[in-house]
């Protein structure tokens, strides 16, 4: 075969690269040429363009097959016997096996593309590209990575609630702030408190406050981090996410829909469920690890759903009532609402005075209505005005609490089913609004 006749072909493909005939019969040339090694690059480019042609398959196959040797001739057998054969000149059981492999993959056309991906970096393309931008590979249920935020929001950030910040203080945060204190007592830096309350209140916001209040790092997890349809998989997710509380410790870990997650098992009909609610217990109570650290906040908006035995000491043993926020809160809540819209003459004092009973959520839905009063007057006139405190008061008028409809529930949960007295708060706060 000619060199010059391959070195032009060599320099054709150079000039047309997508050519894919041209470069075929430029690597048949060079097998038959015996320069098996540029051939396997021009196969490689074939296969890139169709991995699954078996033409290009057998081509790639001719490249990396080097001939047979010449069989010699058989030896007379000695008439003596010589000296005992080596060892290291006779094949193992595992060399065999290699070989036949080898042997097998080439007869049925297969590539070992681990190993020419490695022999030829740098010269082909991977056949695979990773995105070399992306801050951590893609993982697979075995190594499940899970958010986790660092926050900015503290206590300070929330408005009135005086006398939940005082709970959390008390739980939470002194022992922290206070370790010769804790020390002294023997308090341990483990714990969990169940946040409960009508839904909107702020109960999330409460629990990145403690952890920005403690520059703890802060895990969020839901039932749709958990819940798989494979059976093991929700109780390993579930170790997962407390196994990572407890490598970023000091961790708040904050459990939302508890209720979800450790519902009754005795209003349990799936055996699923009733051990992912083992599972969970387990982990709170740290049997197979250390807890210390991991400061566990659970939400509900049904705590009376909640298995008993989580609640017992040691797992979510505190519990702080989330009410509806108070008149100073309102008032922070509608501010905040307000500060990026166009807002004219507001008294945020009356606004937080007409809004009792309202909850985060339904302030915010004031604040939207009233801009949407103020866009339709903009719309129909066609003069862009501000948002008053008129357009603020018809929103109050036309929005109902949220809140009530929780109330009633819970009002028969305080006459019927506080026997142990851990819903009093419950019971004097609604004594307090006479509703008991």
């Amino acid at each position: 075969m000619s060199d010059a006749l391959i070195d032009s072909l060599t320099a054709a493909v150079g000039a047309r690269p997508d050519d894919l005939p041209l470069r075929r019969h430029l690597a048949e040339l060079l097998i038959a040429a015996g320069r098996r090694a540029e051939a396997v690059a021009h196969a490689a480019q074939l296969l890139a363009h169709d991995p699954t042609d078996p033409a290009t398959q057998q081509l790639m196959s001719a490249a990396l097959t080097a001939p047979p040797p010449a069989a010699p001739p058989p030896a007379a057998a000695p008439a003596v016997s010589g000296p005992p054969t080596d060892p290291a000149a006779t094949p193992s059981a595992s060399e065999k096996e290699r070989s036949f492999s080898r042997d097998r993959d080439r007869d049925r056309g297969g590539v070992d593309w681990d190993a020419l991906e490695g022999e030829f970096d740098g010269v082909v393309p991977p056949r695979f590209a990773r995105d070399e931008d992306a801050a951590e590979p893609v993982r697979g249920d075995r190594d499940r990575a899970f958010d986790v935020e660092r926050t900015t929001v503290t206590l300070a950030d929330v408005g009135g609630m005086q006398e939940v910040k005082k709970r959390l203080e008390m739980a939470f945060l002194g022992p922290l702030r206070n370790p010769e204190l804790r020390r002294l007592f023997g308090k341990s830096l483990r714990g969990g408190m169940l946040l409960y309350g009508p839904p909107g209140c702020g109960k999330t916001f409460l629990a990145r406050a403690v952890a920005g209040e403690m520059g703890a790092a802060f895990i969020s997890l839901s039932i749709t981090d958990v819940l798989t349809m494979w059976m093991g998989s929700s109780e390993r997710n579930l170790h997962d996410l407390f196994t990572a509380a407890r490598g970023h410790a000091p961790c708040v870990l904050f459990l939302d829909e508890i209720d979800a997650l450790g519902h009754k098992r005795s209003q349990l009909g799936s055996s699923a469920m009733r051990t992912l609610v083992n599972q969970l217990l387990t982990e709170l109570d740290g049997v197979d690890a250390n807890n210390d650290g991991v400061f566990v906040l659970a939400a509900t908006n049904a705590p009376w759903d909640i298995d008993p035995a989580l609640r017992r000491p040691g797992r979510l043993d505190r519990t702080l009532l989330v009410l509806p926020p108070d008149e100073p809160a309102r008032a922070a809540i509608l501010e905040y609402h307000l500060r990026d819209r166009p807002v004219a003459g507001i008294k945020l004092a009356k606004l937080a005075a007409a809004t009792d009973h309202f909850s985060g959520a339904d302030l915010a839905h004031v604040c939207e209505t009233a801009a949407e009063y103020a866009m339709r007057d903009a719309i129909t006139t066609g003069e862009v005005r501000m948002i008053s405190q008129q357009d603020m008061t018809d929103a109050v008028r036309e929005i109902r609490p949220s809140t009530d409809a929780w109330f009633a529930t819970a009002r028969s949960v305080a006459l019927f089913g506080n026997d142990s007295g851990e819903y009093d708060d419950l019971a004097a706060y609604l004594k307090k609004r006479k509703l008991l």
